[in-house]
């Protein structure tokens, strides 16, 4: 067992774990820790705790001391500094020409350098950017291309349920999303219904994924032959969450078919489906959603 703190040093940042050297925090506490690029300014997110040896990456950087009112100033001279070199890299992209947004300024708190973050469609030769950057700071300049889900992350905004987006309140790290997890719980296959104020496939596909995945397991699937209590018949929609499922059967008597829904525990699979079912909102939109899902191996790609 270690004696732990976790800090985090960006809103929505990953946490990390530090040895704290006897120190005692509290969450809130402000910290300056050592890192593998020089010393950083922090928030303690998770006070003194011991966890097991085996949950910890070894060896654990060290927290130098609570932050102290000297720390705190220079802290926010950094984020000064932040605002108005933002300005000045907008106006030296706009002289060069080139296609880049900047998204976001870093000063690290060790004065060792200043980050640059940008998206861009493709790469961008930034070369003479960099040395106007360098000559004006006079200190390391680092430009960094990052996505656009990163980018939306940094500007915020409310998705289409009406709540702020989770890139921008609790979610820290984004997950491989798939057009297969929308079409595996049901939703509609409409690009604009399942794409995030990013434009890619929006994140809350992954929350429910594998629920549905483990609940699909046990499902016979769209197509199958079941013997049911009135007969036999194919499996015509599913209900995964409930694990029911609608059966179509012949009327006998009336020369045509109903429809009926099952438990799946009260239906015997004869012959499991083995087509996929495509509909037709999947049709109309093949294009862009292969679009999506390639724009989703790319920033996959990408991010590696």
């Amino acid at each position: 067992m270690k004696n732990i703190v976790g800090v985090r040093f960006k809103k929505l940042g990953k946490i990390y774990f530090f040895n704290p050297q006897g120190l005692k925090v509290k969450k809130g506490d402000k910290v300056i820790v050592e890192t593998a690029q020089g010393e950083e300014y922090g928030e303690i997110i998770i006070p003194n705790r011991f966890v097991e040896d085996d949950k910890i990456v070894a060896p654990l950087k060290k927290v130098i001391r609570i932050a102290n009112y000297k720390d705190n100033k220079h802290f926010e001279e950094c984020r000064r500094k932040e605002k108005q070199a933002f300005e000045l890299c907008l106006k030296k992209i706009k002289e060069h020409k080139l296609e880049m947004t900047l998204t976001d300024v870093e000063f690290k708190f060790d004065n060792s350098k200043i980050l640059f973050y940008f998206t861009a469609d493709g790469r961008i030769d930034f070369r003479d950017l960099v040395k106007d950057l360098a000559a004006i700071y006079k200190n390391r300049i680092e430009l960094r291309q990052i996505g656009v889900r990163d980018e939306v992350k940094r500007i915020g905004g409310n998705g289409v349920c009406g709540r702020e987006l989770c890139c921008c309140s609790f979610l820290s790290d984004f997950e491989t999303v798939s057009i297969k997890m929308a079409k595996e719980q049901n939703i509609s296959l409409n690009p604009s219904k399942i794409s995030g104020n990013c434009g890619r496939l929006m994140c809350c596909l992954k929350y429910e994924s594998d629920v549905y995945e483990e609940k699909l397991k046990k499902l016979p699937n769209i197509g199958a032959i079941v013997k049911t209590e009135d007969g036999e018949g194919e499996v015509d929609s599913i209900e995964t969450l409930k694990e029911i499922i609608r059966v179509k059967i012949k009327d006998s008597e009336n020369d045509g078919y109903f429809y009926k829904k099952y438990n799946v525990k009260d239906i015997k699979v004869i012959k499991d489906g083995t087509s996929e079912k495509i509909d037709k909102e999947e049709l109309e939109n093949k294009k862009e959603l292969e679009e999506l899902e390639r724009l989703e191996q790319t920033d996959k790609e990408n991010s590696n």
